[in-house]
């Protein structure tokens, strides 16, 4: 019998869907002017819009793993996203502490802490 995919994962799963689309389609699209709107350089924007092509990625991992009621086809999504929020969350961490992010930067920041914890709360291998 196949362990089912909670409930709160599959929400997790949405709206980390939602929030990657448009975080992603943004960094794609229109890098920068969104760093102008919150007065963040984008002194590159092709490696901008790497990072929404790769969050867009992401994204879609979700759509599909929200599609699922296993949870062992959606095991590797979940450590897969919880390693990469987890070097995000420091990353960003370095970003606003020591390498002078605009303020703005506390939003990723929350928001990629925030579905880490989230990720790991419902991470349960066994």
């Amino acid at each position: 019998m196949d362990k089912k995919i909670k409930s709160g994962l599959k929400y997790t799963f949405l709206v980390h869907a939602i929030v990657g689309l448009v975080f992603g389609l943004v960094y794609l699209l229109i890098p920068q002017t969104y760093g102008d709107m919150f007065r963040w350089p984008v002194p590159d924007t092709l490696a901008y819009r790497l990072l929404g092509a790769a969050l867009i990625g992401l994204a879609t991992s979700s759509i599909l793993a929200y599609r699922e009621t296993a949870w062992e086809k959606v095991i590797i999504v979940v450590r897969m996203e919880i390693v990469w929020l987890a070097l995000a969350v420091l990353v960003m961490l370095y970003g606003m502490l020591i390498a002078g992010m605009p303020g703005i930067g506390w939003l990723n920041t929350v928001l990629l802490a925030a579905f880490l914890v989230a990720f790991s709360v419902f991470y349960n291998p066994a």
